[in-house]
């Protein structure tokens, strides 16, 4: 059940990790790689622990049910392109990640507009390839960290990363499509 106040704890937990984005991506362009890797750690935390006192006491509110994908999508596309900008991450790698989650956030949008409006749970395969992309991430920012240079590793977790986002872009193609196909119904 989604109640108010609309900035409680859960929802100022989000708005905290949304304003450590530019910090994270500033320590990245900056070679503080070490750096940013705590801070996205700390993220994945307070997305964890945010969801679990949202849900533990019944503390859910639409403003959390934006806020808190807004703060993940961001950090993560803010992540990867200070990566892609310093040459860590391939830059098609990039595109896709970025590509993806414009085309969610568009999709999501517009089925908003066009269908009756509602809350959409994340699909299955995006929470798998969220949750690659972020140890990526991690790894990337470790490794960088800790001066190596990139090696075989990171193009196979690339191709992980890119075959995940690219399953988690499709699908929520194939649900927007339904969606604003028949948008009387709400699926």
């Amino acid at each position: 059940m989604m109640s108010g106040p609309e900035l409680n704890l859960p929802n100022s937990i989000s708005l905290g990790r949304l304003l450590f984005v530019p910090i994270a991506a500033w320590l990245i362009i900056n070679s503080r790689c070490g750096i940013a890797f705590w801070i996205l750690l700390a993220a994945g935390a307070s997305d964890a622990l945010d969801g679990f006192v949202a849900k533990r006491f019944d503390c859910r509110t639409r403003l959390g049910a934006l806020l808190d994908p807004a703060a993940d999508k961001a950090m993560l596309v803010s992540v990867y392109i200070a990566l892609g900008v310093t040459q860590q991450v391939l830059p098609w790698l990039v595109a896709l990640v970025v590509f993806r989650d414009v085309m969610i956030v568009g999709g999501f949008l517009l089925a908003q507009a066009i269908a009756v409006p509602k809350h959409y749970d994340p699909l299955f395969i995006s929470k798998i390839n969220t949750g690659v992309q972020i140890t990526f991430a991690g790894f990337v920012l470790a490794r960088a960290g800790l001066g190596v240079e990139p090696g075989l590793s990171d193009f196979i977790l690339s191709l992980v990363v890119a075959a995940t986002t690219i399953l988690s872009g499709l699908s929520y193609l194939i649900r927007w499509a339904r969606i604003i196909a028949r948008p009387e119904q709400v699926l």
